[in-house]
């Protein structure tokens, strides 16, 4: 079943031809000044001020073309977005390239959407066959008519959504949440706005859980949460975020499973604010900047990951699982990338004067990807492992 409410195309359109207007074309036109000023202030260094009258017929021909352009895509805004309210157009969530577009988009922006276009922003929330699930006892009943007491919960990464975890199912053949069914767990998949800060996002997921645990149809004796990159740090900030009233889910909590989460940071995401930065540097280059500049919260707070002021929860079992491109993580091409996006140290919680887990389970994926731990084979016996009812039955040789 998909959804034929929310968000359709054209307030999508509406929102991408205002951002074309306030920074593509404004880039444009601020990039094009500078380089403009620069060449007349020579013109009028070489001709003894001569070149003054050019100079002030191309900042008005220039002026008047950017000012009618700005004009004609903010008319054009104007008119999708009405167009969006009468609830004209298709659906983003009617289909999946719109649903993965939109978590695109909310990973990269999301925080900008939030305030600006709420309509377009992502609320968090339990997914079953494409619709958010009201955590009320008779829809959860309803979308879980086969509940166990032993439920994992799945949380993805930056612009990813529900689905990622089907990431190569055609080729394997299953999923974690599949496989793990046969042993009686309860898969529950989220999808979230990945473009707020991971602690407003850890916060919104500590009061979905206490929600999903009182309207859970049978009594909920195990708690299993899953987090692949950005996903593992929102789960690491929700269970630092607890009140009196949260303590009934969190209680329930035996496991926590991160899949290449950059627990000390990601230098990709630094790397982005450090080009920015360069970027404001030159008056021809600054518009640019800003441009990188506009990233999302969560981007800014891969950054850094989560430090020791984020405890853990004292009586969970914490497994965390890190993947190189490399066979060995001491190769030049694992240290130095690691999984492409996370490397070992920041995945594994393990700094030179921090260890954020020193009692954690550490799995190394060798030759292996940041988006393959999202449904590899190994991750998944692993679990089938972490997850057993006895702790005897677990593989000591994952430790």
């Amino acid at each position: 079943m998909t959804s034929t409410s929310g968000p359709g195309l054209l307030d999508a359109l509406s929102f991408v031809v205002e951002a074309l207007d306030e920074f593509v074309l404004g880039s444009v036109r601020d990039t094009h000044a500078a380089v403009a000023d620069r060449v007349h202030e020579a013109l009028r260094r070489h001709t003894g001020g001569l070149g003054t009258l050019p100079e002030a017929v191309h900042r008005g021909v220039s002026t008047g073309m950017y000012a009618g352009l700005g004009l004609g895509l903010r008319a054009a805004g104007a008119g999708l977005d009405l167009a969006g309210r009468a609830g004209l157009g298709p659906r983003l969530e009617a289909h999946r390239a719109g649903r993965r577009a939109s978590a695109a988009v909310n990973g990269i922006i999301g925080d900008r959407l939030r305030d600006q276009r709420p309509v377009l922003s992502i609320p968090m929330a339990v997914r079953v066959h494409d619709a958010d699930v009201a955590l009320v006892p008779a829809a959860v009943a309803a979308a879980f008519p086969a509940a166990t007491g032993r439920v994992v919960v799945f949380l993805h990464g930056l612009s990813e959504d529900e689905h990622s975890w089907e990431r190569n199912r055609e080729r394997r053949g299953t999923t974690y949440g599949e496989g793990l069914v046969a042993d009686g767990w309860t898969p529950v998949f989220l999808r979230a706005n990945t473009g707020l800060g991971v602690r407003e996002n850890g916060a919104a997921l500590s009061g979905l859980l206490q929600d999903l645990t009182e309207a859970w149809p049978v009594d909920l004796d195990r708690l299993v949460l899953v987090g692949h990159s950005m996903g593992g740090l929102v789960i690491r900030s929700a269970c630092s975020v607890l009140t009196a009233a949260d303590r009934p889910w969190a209680e329930r909590v035996t496991d926590v499973v991160t899949l290449g989460t950059p627990h000390l940071g990601a230098p990709l995401a630094a790397g982005v604010g450090t080009g920015a930065t360069a970027l404001a540097r030159l008056p021809e280059t600054a518009a640019f900047g800003r441009i990188l500049d506009w990233r999302s919260l969560g981007v800014r707070d891969l950054v850094e990951g989560l430090g020791e002021d984020v405890p853990a929860l004292p009586h969970a079992h914490y497994r965390l699982v890190y993947a190189t491109l490399s066979d060995s993580p001491r190769h030049p091409v694992g240290r130095f990338l690691g999984d492409l996006l996370v490397r070992m140290p920041s995945a594994s919680g393990r700094g030179r004067l921090v260890t954020l887990f020193p009692d954690a389970e550490v799995l190394h994926l060798p030759g292996t990807g940041h988006f393959a731990l999202l449904n590899d084979p190994r991750v998944h016996d692993a679990l089938r492992g972490w997850l057993s009812p006895t702790p005897e039955s677990r593989d000591p040789d994952l430790r």
